[in-house]
């Protein structure tokens, strides 16, 4: 189509402004704790709360009694209010001394055809009790749980080379199988397009504690949930001669029909969610030396794993279970690298329970940053998996409010107030605030969790952790930077390498501008502007293969001091207008 006229005509050009804006990537709250089950020391993401039991667990036993983690109730409360997906990052005692339970499964001939293991470390998966005897040789497992796994394998054909593998539920037995995962069509062939390797996963992951990484070790990636394919004991390459019959030397390497000689059990799993020696105290008895079987160093390796922003992206981080007077180290570091990264906030925790609003001022004045938050005081709640009524810090049940506040407004909208600050699953603050109490908290950059007649428990306030007046002193504010920044950059990322020109930086600014529109009319801010052309892309900046960009912003205010004049007036005299 010509782009100019020669002769007499029309030109009908084309202006295509109907782009889509860019929508940011979604990302949800991050928390680390001990569970009962679940990867030891990687971050995992988890979706609902149903997903995070049969990932982590609900309870455990200890001696007579049944217990559960802070981790749980702040999961449960983040879900029930709206919560999308949640890092969950499982922390437990003396993770170096961790390894997986093993499951043996017997040649049809004789020896191990092949060796699976549990992806998730501890004895929770060994189960390697008596057997059968419960209900008159119903097949079940003694010592099996809700919590732990069991194999079978069943349609083991030598002729066709392939059999098939069940993953089950530690509890179940051979009249009512729960099967968790059915694998069929699997081959010891290692040049078949179904070698059990290739179909189940091979892969395990550990922490490297000197790269701060988590290293893969294993060739196929894990398509299994429950297990990986540890040793492939009896392989059969080239199963089948050239007339399409079996080899003599490999049917005898084909596993065994049903749950063989160890009755689908797997034994081992180093490493006990109740540590050897140690006491555990939960809920308010958390203290220095035992804070829910841990203590504070147990954190330390993903709380740096979480400084990499690139492989690990939230917009909340809470550690229910660390005290800032008592786990002063680790909560250094969460704070440090929340503001290294710029995309996040940590929710802190800075006493223990029965303490005084005096010791939660000092704790909040000794820290400083708009990265960070602190709510007090401590809160009663049922907990979801026991039905207990238990006290739990703040930071197990903020997550759900931030949650309830993004979807029913926007993240630069404050996560307070009775409109979205409430917590209907609090029973009662640990303490009632008075308004001087609210008032001391507040001057002291502590939220106070208050509780009203008729309303409920309520957050009441939305200051970060920084010392110095500006708009980042709230969270609403810093959380909107977060919103921002994190957009933009993931904007300008597709920048990096594009020639240094104009119709790039128009190309950026046509996306850029509409975004921050949306903002203003969401009430997010006031005004903005962006600046990207030659006037801070001069040569000298080009030369040195720099693309620079201004953005100025004036983010909304929040309503928090609501003064009303009431003005009695005489009888006869006139309102002012």
């Amino acid at each position: 189509m010509a782009e100019t006229l020669v002769s007499p005509g029309v030109l009908a050009r084309e202006n295509d402004q109907s782009f889509i804006t860019q929508q940011p990537v979604q990302v949800g709250a991050a928390i680390v704790g001990p569970t009962v089950k679940g990867p030891v020391e990687i971050p995992t993401i988890v979706t609902s709360y149903s997903d995070y039991q049969n990932r982590f667990g609900t309870t455990f036993d200890s001696g007579s009694d049944e217990y559960s983690f802070m981790t749980n109730i702040a999961a449960y409360n983040y879900f029930q209010n709206g919560g999308n997906t949640m890092l969950v990052t499982r922390v437990v005692s003396g993770s170096s001394t961790w390894d997986f339970a093993q499951a043996e499964i017997a040649a049809s001939g004789s020896g191990t055809s092949f060796t699976i293991e549990a992806i998730d470390k501890g004895i929770i998966f060994n189960n390697s009790g008596s057997t059968n005897l419960i209900t008159g040789g119903s097949g079940s497992l003694v010592s099996g749980s809700t919590d732990n796994i069991r194999w079978e394998v069943a349609n083991s054909s030598q002729a066709d080379g392939n059999f098939n593998l069940l993953v089950r539920q530690g509890n179940d037995n051979d009249n009512n199988k729960i099967i968790l995962e059915s694998w069929t069509n699997l081959s010891l062939d290692p040049k078949a397009d179904n070698y059990i390797a290739k179909i189940i996963g091979d892969q395990y992951q550990t922490y490297n504690s000197t790269e701060n990484y988590i290293e893969i070790t294993g060739s196929y990636a894990n398509a299994s949930r429950y297990i990986r394919v540890s040793t492939v004991n009896k392989k059969t390459p080239d199963y089948f001669d050239n007339a399409g019959n079996a080899k003599n030397e490999y049917t005898a390497s084909m596993p065994q029909v049903g749950s063989g000689s160890y009755a689908g059990t797997f034994t081992g799993g180093v490493g006990s969610v109740i540590p050897t020696g140690r006491t555990m105290n939960l809920y308010g008895d958390i203290n220095s030396t035992d804070t829910q079987g841990l203590i504070g160093s147990d954190y330390d390796n993903m709380l740096n794993l979480l400084s990499n922003q690139d492989d690990y992206q939230f917009n909340l981080l809470v550690t229910p279970g660390l005290i800032d007077t008592a786990q002063t180290s680790q909560m250094t570091t969460a704070l440090n690298n929340t503001q290294m990264r710029g995309d996040s906030i940590y929710i802190m925790d800075l006493v223990p329970y029965a303490s005084t609003i005096t010791a939660a001022n000092t704790q909040a004045n000794a820290r400083n940053s708009s990265y960070g938050a602190a709510y007090w005081p401590w809160l009663q709640t049922i907990d979801p998996d026991m039905g207990d009524q238990v006290f739990v810090p703040a930071s197990a049940m903020i997550p759900g409010v931030y949650a309830f506040n993004d979807n029913a407004a926007e993240p630069w909208f404050a996560p307070a107030g009775i409109n979205r600050g409430g917590l209907t699953t609090v029973i009662r603050p640990e303490r009632k605030l008075s308004q001087s109490n609210r008032d001391s908290l507040y001057q002291n950059k502590v939220n106070p969790i208050a509780s009203f007649p008729g309303v409920g428990t309520v957050v009441y306030g939305q200051k970060t952790l920084q010392r110095q007046a500006s708009a980042l002193d709230r969270v609403n504010v810093r959380r909107l930077l977060i919103q921002l920044k994190s957009y933009i950059g993931q904007v300008a990322q597709t920048l990096v390498f594009e020639q240094n020109t104009a119709a790039t930086r128009n190309n950026f600014l046509s996306i850029i501008n509409p975004y921050l529109e949306t903002v203003v009319q969401r009430q997010g801010l006031f005004a903005f502007k962006v600046v990207m052309d030659d006037s801070n892309n001069t040569p000298d900046v080009i030369d040195r293969n720099q693309m620079i960009g201004a953005i100025y912003l004036q983010p909304t205010k929040t309503a928090e001091f609501i003064i009303l004049d009431f003005n009695v007036l005489p009888t006869g005299a006139t309102f002012p207008s």
